[in-house]
């Protein structure tokens, strides 16, 4: 829980987005990997505002060592993405 919260927090510092969940987290060798689901843009109504998912990788201890967005879609949008594809 620790790693996912310092993932959360220096996400957050980083981008000036808010996290809105965490969808995967996995453990490596080299530390972890989580995918992060941001608020990219408000929009109105809020089902049109913009999410991106973003793949973080942190060290053993949860320092953030690397991120990049693998995807953006519409809140309102049903997630075409197949089971492990991106």
């Amino acid at each position: 829980m620790e790693v996912l919260r310092s993932a959360r927090a220096q996400l957050t510092e980083l981008t000036g987005m808010a996290v809105e969940s965490v969808s995967s987290v996995e453990q490596t060798d080299d530390g972890w990997t989580l995918d992060i689901e941001v608020l990219e843009l408000s929009r109105v109504p809020d089902t049109m505002s913009l999410l991106a998912s973003y793949q973080v990788e942190c060290d053993p201890q949860g320092e953030l060592l690397g991120y990049r967005r693998i995807r953006r879609y519409e809140r309102g949008r049903a997630d075409s993405h197949k089971a492990g594809g991106r």
